[in-house]
């Protein structure tokens, strides 16, 4: 054998060795990649690292208003299945929304609160998954309940006449069960996909719950495809359910304007106001939060600007409805009121 042949044989063997390592290696790092996810076994959240006192009247200010936002919505839910004046479609839709808010503010507020006055402030990597699809799904079915709501006050206002045979108990229970259902199937995918994403350390996250944005910044790999499609989801729910609403009251305004002054048109000015304003205080706050491109940049922006719309919307929703509604003040004042008339007559008797 010559030479050059015995050291051409010995380069094509080394560099066989080498490509067989490369794949190797690279088999390795397929493998350890796809389970990278399976290191970090739980979450560190940081919610609001202040002085002791302050994290304790921290938790006190915020169990108050978790309470007061479960017993007000809870008192709309009883009123309107006490009442039979308010067996109608839109306070069908209203009692939904508003154990859909209870829901929604079960999601997180509760963790928060104990992450608060806990030490650890840990939270498992399922249980930072699932209250990462139950939140965003009942922020969906609120955008869809609002479309809903909308829609029954332009049948009634725009389309009085129809409203009766348009608007059924049918159709009603089923724009009930789509907005549901659509809620939860609509982050179906993006929870499927963070699943997916590999988290390997470090596992702190610099919130009060498990946001978007906080768990994607600390994935161990640029996973672009999970980022395109939570954006996109999010972004078509946000500004489709908008501006649907937004054109629904832009048509029920210009009928409003359009009746004669006097008891209905107040009336009418009432109800949409109130629900135009629940509309405005949650797409205000979620539109900063998700569409600005600022937002997520600022963290202590991001924490008050998601507090804002976990707490905040949910506890002023049902004081918007009771307040501005007639027929609610005057329901749930006999509902209040119902304990207190049965101890009279007793004690009378």
């Amino acid at each position: 054998m010559n030479p050059s042949t015995a050291t051409e044989n010995i380069a094509t063997e080394k560099n066989c060795n080498i490509a067989t390592e490369k794949r190797a290696i690279r088999r390795m790092n397929i493998s350890e990649a796809s389970n990278i996810s399976g290191s970090v076994t739980e979450f560190i959240l940081l919610g609001f690292p202040y002085r002791r006192e302050i994290q304790i009247l921290l938790f006190v200010i915020f169990s108050l208003i978790y309470l007061l936002t479960l017993m007000g919505n809870t008192s709309i839910i009883c009123t309107v299945w006490s009442s039979r004046k308010l067996h109608t479609p839109m306070y069908i839709l209203l009692a939904n929304f508003s154990f859909l808010e209870i829901c929604y503010v079960s999601s997180d507020v509760p963790k928060m609160l104990t992450n608060i006055i806990s030490q650890t402030k840990s939270i498992s990597f399922a249980g930072c998954l699932l209250q990462f699809y139950f939140f965003f799904s009942m922020c969906a079915a609120e955008g869809y309940f609002l479309s809903a709501m909308s829609f029954d006050r332009f049948l009634a206002i725009c389309r009085p006449l129809h409203y009766p045979t348009i608007m059924t108990h049918h159709l009603c229970a089923q724009l009930v069960v789509s907005c549901w259902v659509g809620g939860f199937l609509s982050i179906l995918i993006p929870a499927i996909l963070m699943s997916r994403v590999p988290f390997c350390g470090p596992n702190i996250i610099d919130h009060f719950f498990c946001d978007l944005g906080p768990l994607l910044a600390l994935s161990c790999a640029p996973v672009p495809k999970t980022t395109l499609t939570c954006a996109t989801v999010s972004s078509l729910i946000i500004v489709i359910t908008f501006l649907y609403i937004l054109g629904s009251y832009t048509l029920v305004l210009c009928a409003v304007l359009r009746v004669p002054a006097g008891s209905s048109r107040n009336k009418a000015f009432s109800t949409c106001a109130s629900h135009f304003l629940v509309v405005s205080l949650f797409y205000g706050s979620v539109m900063v939060m998700y569409v600005s491109p600022d937002s997520r940049s600022h963290p202590g922006t991001q924490k008050f600007v998601t507090l804002f719309y976990c707490m905040a919307t949910p506890f002023f929703n049902p004081l918007i409805y009771s307040l501005q509604n007639k027929d609610m003040k005057d329901a749930l004042k006999k509902v209040l009121g119902a304990p207190s008339n049965e101890i009279s007559k007793n004690t009378e008797k």
